[in-house]
C-alpha cells in the first residue's frame, strides 16, 4: 500500500506538503475540500481512509462530508488504480448501442465489475452514467481518452491487448 498523508507521514514529506499547500491557499477553510482532494489524489494516486481523515481534520470538516464528496464525484477513487483504466459510459445512447455488452463481457471473462481492479492491477473498470458525448455513442474512455463509435469487437480488443490476452 502506498503511504498516504496520515500522522505517520513526516510533516516535511513533499507529498504531504503538496496537500497542505492546497489547503493553505484557502486558509484551511472547508471550501478547500475539493482542491485538497484533487491534490491528494494526484499525489498518492487514490484517497485512502488516513488521507481522508487528515484532510477532514485540517479543514475541520466532518468525515462524513469528506467521504460524501469523494463518493459523489467519479473522478475520485478510494483504491489504487490499475495500469490501465477503462471508463464505460452507460447512458441511454451508449447502452442502446451496446456498451452493456462490453460490461457483461468484462465480467464474464475477467470477473471484473465497475469500481474494481483486476487482481494483477492491470485493469481498473469504471462505469459512468453519461459522459455527454451521445452523438459518439457508444463511448468508452481507455486511459482517459474519449473514444466514440467503437464496436464491441474494437472495445474488447483494447482490453485484450492491455491484459495480454490473445483469445
Amino acid at each position: 500500500m502506498v503511504a498516504c498523508a496520515n500522522d505517520l507521514t513526516p510533516p516535511d514529506d513533499r507529498r504531504r506538503r503538496t496537500i497542505d499547500l492546497a489547503m493553505q491557499r484557502h486558509d484551511y477553510r472547508p471550501d478547500a475540500l475539493i482542491e485538497a482532494l484533487h491534490a491528494a489524489q494526484e499525489t498518492f494516486g487514490y484517497l485512502d481512509s488516513a488521507t481522508l481523515a487528515y484532510i477532514s481534520s485540517k479543514l475541520k470538516t466532518p468525515p462524513s462530508k469528506v467521504f460524501g464528496v469523494v463518493t459523489f464525484y467519479n473522478h475520485f477513487t478510494l483504491k489504487p488504480k490499475g495500469d490501465h483504466t477503462l471508463v464505460v459510459c452507460t447512458g441511454t445512447a451508449c447502452h442502446v448501442k451496446g456498451n452493456d455488452r462490453v460490461l457483461t463481457w468484462i465480467h464474464d471473462h475477467y470477473q471484473l465489475v465497475p469500481g474494481e481492479t483486476t487482481p494483477d492491477n492491470r485493469l481498473s473498470l469504471v462505469e459512468v452514467r453519461c459522459v455527454g458525448a451521445c452523438a459518439l455513442a457508444p463511448v468508452i474512455l481507455p486511459d482517459g481518452t474519449l473514444t466514440g463509435k467503437k464496436s464491441f469487437e474494437e472495445a474488447t480488443t483494447i482490453i485484450r491487448e492491455w491484459l495480454g490476452d490473445a483469445t
